[in-house]
Protein backbone atom coordinates (compact mmCIF):
# COMPACT_ATOMS: atom_id res chain seq x y z
CA UNK A 1 0.00 0.00 0.00
CA UNK A 2 2.92 2.37 0.30
CA UNK A 3 4.13 1.81 -3.16
CA UNK A 4 0.53 3.16 -4.40
CA UNK A 5 0.36 5.96 -2.35
CA UNK A 6 3.72 6.98 -3.45
CA UNK A 7 2.57 6.06 -7.11
CA UNK A 8 -0.20 8.54 -6.17
CA UNK A 9 2.38 11.36 -5.35
CA UNK A 10 4.31 10.95 -8.93
CA UNK A 11 1.86 13.80 -11.46
CA UNK A 12 3.70 11.79 -14.62
CA UNK A 13 3.45 8.33 -13.26
CA UNK A 14 1.64 5.13 -15.12
CA UNK A 15 -1.40 5.42 -12.76
CA UNK A 16 -4.61 5.94 -14.11
CA UNK A 17 -6.68 8.26 -11.33
CA UNK A 18 -9.85 10.16 -10.67
CA UNK A 19 -9.49 12.44 -8.09
CA UNK A 20 -12.15 14.86 -6.90
CA UNK A 21 -11.26 17.80 -4.78
CA UNK A 22 -13.96 19.64 -2.77
CA UNK A 23 -12.48 23.42 -1.82
CA UNK A 24 -14.21 25.55 0.67
CA UNK A 25 -12.59 28.98 0.35
CA UNK A 26 -13.68 31.43 3.42
CA UNK A 27 -11.77 34.40 5.02
CA UNK A 28 -10.57 37.13 3.61
CA UNK A 29 -12.39 39.62 1.82
CA UNK A 30 -14.68 36.73 1.62
CA UNK A 31 -15.26 37.31 5.46
CA UNK A 32 -17.64 34.61 6.68
CA UNK A 33 -19.21 33.83 3.04
CA UNK A 34 -17.86 30.33 1.53
CA UNK A 35 -16.47 30.13 -2.30
CA UNK A 36 -17.14 26.69 -3.14
CA UNK A 37 -14.88 25.12 -5.49
CA UNK A 38 -14.97 21.46 -7.03
CA UNK A 39 -12.01 20.34 -9.32
CA UNK A 40 -12.73 17.11 -11.17
CA UNK A 41 -9.17 16.17 -11.93
CA UNK A 42 -9.15 12.44 -14.56
CA UNK A 43 -5.29 11.61 -15.02
CA UNK A 44 -5.10 9.19 -18.03
CA UNK A 45 -1.26 8.04 -18.50
CA UNK A 46 -0.49 6.00 -22.43
CA UNK A 47 2.40 4.18 -23.14
CA UNK A 48 4.50 5.15 -26.45
CA UNK A 49 7.61 2.75 -26.86
CA UNK A 50 10.09 4.25 -24.39
CA UNK A 51 7.40 7.18 -23.29
CA UNK A 52 4.75 7.36 -21.06
CA UNK A 53 2.22 10.07 -22.41
CA UNK A 54 0.47 11.51 -19.22
CA UNK A 55 -2.64 13.58 -20.25
CA UNK A 56 -3.93 15.26 -17.18
CA UNK A 57 -7.55 17.35 -17.42
CA UNK A 58 -8.99 20.09 -14.80
CA UNK A 59 -12.98 20.68 -14.79
CA UNK A 60 -13.77 23.18 -12.27
CA UNK A 61 -16.80 23.72 -10.65
CA UNK A 62 -17.39 26.53 -8.74
CA UNK A 63 -20.45 28.36 -6.27
CA UNK A 64 -19.78 31.40 -5.18
CA UNK A 65 -21.13 34.59 -3.24
CA UNK A 66 -22.71 37.10 -5.31
CA UNK A 67 -24.29 39.75 -3.26
CA UNK A 68 -26.90 39.48 -0.05
CA UNK A 69 -28.17 35.77 -0.11
CA UNK A 70 -27.29 35.20 -4.03
CA UNK A 71 -25.02 32.74 -5.48
CA UNK A 72 -23.35 32.39 -9.31
CA UNK A 73 -22.62 28.44 -10.11
CA UNK A 74 -21.15 27.24 -13.52
CA UNK A 75 -18.31 25.59 -14.98
CA UNK A 76 -15.08 27.25 -15.02
CA UNK A 77 -12.14 27.52 -17.90
CA UNK A 78 -10.88 23.77 -18.31
CA UNK A 79 -7.35 23.24 -18.51
CA UNK A 80 -5.58 20.62 -20.43
CA UNK A 81 -2.29 19.30 -19.23
CA UNK A 82 -0.26 16.79 -21.64
CA UNK A 83 3.08 15.61 -20.52
CA UNK A 84 5.94 13.34 -22.02
CA UNK A 85 8.11 11.36 -19.59
CA UNK A 86 10.41 8.49 -20.12
CA UNK A 87 9.06 4.68 -19.53
CA UNK A 88 12.54 3.67 -17.74
CA UNK A 89 13.06 6.31 -15.17
CA UNK A 90 16.15 6.44 -12.71
CA UNK A 91 16.32 8.39 -9.37
CA UNK A 92 15.12 11.48 -10.99
CA UNK A 93 11.53 11.37 -12.76
CA UNK A 94 10.85 14.48 -15.09
CA UNK A 95 8.11 15.12 -17.67
CA UNK A 96 7.71 18.22 -19.94
CA UNK A 97 4.49 18.50 -22.31
CA UNK A 98 2.06 21.06 -23.48
CA UNK A 99 -0.51 22.84 -21.38
CA UNK A 100 -4.05 24.59 -22.56
CA UNK A 101 -6.73 26.76 -21.02
CA UNK A 102 -10.05 26.72 -22.48
CA UNK A 103 -12.58 29.74 -22.56
CA UNK A 104 -15.46 27.35 -20.92
CA UNK A 105 -16.45 29.46 -18.07
CA UNK A 106 -20.63 29.75 -17.57
CA UNK A 107 -20.51 31.68 -14.58
CA UNK A 108 -20.06 35.66 -14.86
CA UNK A 109 -17.84 36.19 -12.19
CA UNK A 110 -15.12 33.77 -13.04
CA UNK A 111 -15.30 33.87 -17.29
CA UNK A 112 -11.98 35.03 -18.87
CA UNK A 113 -12.50 34.94 -22.48
CA UNK A 114 -8.98 33.58 -22.85
CA UNK A 115 -7.47 30.91 -24.85
CA UNK A 116 -4.41 30.09 -23.23
CA UNK A 117 -1.14 27.78 -24.19
CA UNK A 118 2.13 27.08 -22.89
CA UNK A 119 4.58 24.92 -21.48
CA UNK A 120 4.51 22.44 -17.77
CA UNK A 121 7.62 20.49 -16.72
CA UNK A 122 7.70 18.07 -13.96
CA UNK A 123 10.51 16.79 -11.39
CA UNK A 124 10.88 14.39 -8.68
CA UNK A 125 12.50 12.11 -6.76
CA UNK A 126 11.58 9.49 -4.32
CA UNK A 127 13.73 8.40 -1.45
CA UNK A 128 12.62 6.26 1.01
CA UNK A 129 9.61 7.76 2.50
CA UNK A 130 9.45 11.00 0.93
CA UNK A 131 8.53 12.02 -2.43
CA UNK A 132 10.05 15.52 -3.25
CA UNK A 133 9.86 17.65 -6.15
CA UNK A 134 8.06 20.53 -8.35
CA UNK A 135 4.99 21.34 -11.08
CA UNK A 136 5.05 24.39 -12.85
CA UNK A 137 3.00 25.76 -15.89
CA UNK A 138 3.16 28.84 -17.45
CA UNK A 139 0.15 29.77 -19.87
CA UNK A 140 0.44 32.49 -21.95
CA UNK A 141 -2.75 34.27 -23.69
CA UNK A 142 -3.36 33.24 -27.58
CA UNK A 143 -6.82 35.07 -27.73
CA UNK A 144 -9.09 36.86 -25.61
CA UNK A 145 -12.60 37.82 -25.59
CA UNK A 146 -13.12 39.02 -22.44
CA UNK A 147 -11.41 41.81 -21.52
CA UNK A 148 -8.98 42.75 -19.07
CA UNK A 149 -7.52 40.53 -16.88
CA UNK A 150 -6.54 37.94 -19.70
CA UNK A 151 -5.02 34.66 -18.66
CA UNK A 152 -1.73 34.79 -18.38
CA UNK A 153 -1.05 32.39 -15.46
CA UNK A 154 1.99 30.86 -13.63
CA UNK A 155 1.62 27.73 -11.56
CA UNK A 156 4.21 26.46 -9.49
CA UNK A 157 3.39 23.30 -7.05
CA UNK A 158 6.30 22.61 -5.31
CA UNK A 159 5.56 18.86 -2.86
CA UNK A 160 7.30 17.10 -0.21
CA UNK A 161 5.24 14.19 1.20
CA UNK A 162 6.51 11.82 3.75
CA UNK A 163 5.09 8.09 3.98
CA UNK A 164 4.34 6.73 7.20
CA UNK A 165 3.33 3.25 6.06
CA UNK A 166 0.10 1.55 5.18
CA UNK A 167 -0.82 4.38 3.01
CA UNK A 168 -0.36 7.16 5.01
CA UNK A 169 1.14 10.05 4.52
CA UNK A 170 1.56 14.01 5.46
CA UNK A 171 2.35 16.28 2.79
CA UNK A 172 2.98 19.91 1.41
CA UNK A 173 2.16 20.76 -1.62
CA UNK A 174 0.60 24.76 -1.96
CA UNK A 175 -1.01 26.02 -5.64
CA UNK A 176 1.26 29.07 -5.55
CA UNK A 177 -0.20 30.95 -8.78
CA UNK A 178 0.76 34.33 -10.66
CA UNK A 179 -1.70 36.14 -13.24
CA UNK A 180 0.68 38.29 -15.13
CA UNK A 181 -1.69 40.57 -16.52
CA UNK A 182 -3.77 41.40 -13.05
CA UNK A 183 -3.07 45.31 -11.13
CA UNK A 184 -0.03 45.16 -9.19
CA UNK A 185 -0.68 43.86 -5.88
CA UNK A 186 -3.51 41.53 -7.07
CA UNK A 187 -0.96 39.09 -9.15
CA UNK A 188 0.13 36.47 -6.48
CA UNK A 189 -1.72 34.12 -4.70
CA UNK A 190 0.69 32.39 -2.22
CA UNK A 191 -1.08 29.42 0.04
CA UNK A 192 0.66 27.81 2.78
CA UNK A 193 -0.24 24.45 4.61
CA UNK A 194 -0.54 20.98 5.35
CA UNK A 195 -2.28 18.10 3.98
CA UNK A 196 -3.14 14.18 5.33
CA UNK A 197 -3.87 11.75 3.11
CA UNK A 198 -4.63 7.53 3.62
CA UNK A 199 -4.31 5.56 0.55
CA UNK A 200 -6.84 2.47 1.46
CA UNK A 201 -9.08 -0.38 -0.26
CA UNK A 202 -13.03 0.12 0.17
CA UNK A 203 -15.13 -2.62 -1.61
CA UNK A 204 -12.41 -3.54 -3.94
CA UNK A 205 -11.40 0.09 -5.15
CA UNK A 206 -8.40 1.10 -4.36
CA UNK A 207 -8.49 5.17 -3.69
CA UNK A 208 -6.49 7.80 -1.64
CA UNK A 209 -8.97 10.30 0.65
CA UNK A 210 -7.48 13.34 1.99
CA UNK A 211 -7.65 16.61 4.05
CA UNK A 212 -5.61 19.61 3.73
CA UNK A 213 -5.84 23.26 5.45
CA UNK A 214 -3.73 26.21 3.19
CA UNK A 215 -3.70 30.28 4.86
CA UNK A 216 -3.24 32.60 1.92
CA UNK A 217 -0.18 34.63 3.05
CA UNK A 218 0.12 36.43 -0.12
CA UNK A 219 -3.62 37.49 -1.90
CA UNK A 220 -5.70 38.72 -4.61
CA UNK A 221 -8.06 41.85 -3.40
CA UNK A 222 -11.38 40.16 -3.12
CA UNK A 223 -10.46 36.79 -2.71
CA UNK A 224 -10.39 34.11 0.39
CA UNK A 225 -7.75 33.96 3.05
CA UNK A 226 -8.24 30.29 4.12
CA UNK A 227 -9.22 27.13 2.29
CA UNK A 228 -9.92 23.60 3.57
CA UNK A 229 -9.84 20.81 1.01
CA UNK A 230 -11.23 17.61 0.93
CA UNK A 231 -10.08 15.38 -1.95
CA UNK A 232 -10.95 11.93 -2.92
CA UNK A 233 -9.26 9.70 -5.56
CA UNK A 234 -10.33 6.16 -7.13
CA UNK A 235 -7.02 4.64 -8.13
CA UNK A 236 -6.42 2.19 -11.16
CA UNK A 237 -3.19 0.77 -11.19
CA UNK A 238 -1.38 -1.14 -13.96
CA UNK A 239 -1.46 -4.08 -11.52
CA UNK A 240 -0.77 -5.47 -8.40
CA UNK A 241 2.21 -3.32 -6.00
CA UNK A 242 3.34 -3.90 -2.87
Amino acid sequence: MTALAKATQNPVGDLTSLPFQFNFNTGGDLEDQTFFNLNFQPVIPFRVGAWNIIARTIVPINSMPAGADTRVSGVGDIQEQVYFSPANVGKLIWGVGPVFSFPTATASAVKSGTWAAGFGAVGLTMTGPWVLGALVNQYWPMSDTGGEPKTDLFVLQPFVNYNFGQGWSIGFSPVISANWNASDGNQWTVPLGLGLSRTTVFNGRPMTLSVTYYHNVEKPEGSAGQQLRFAMSFLYPRGPRP
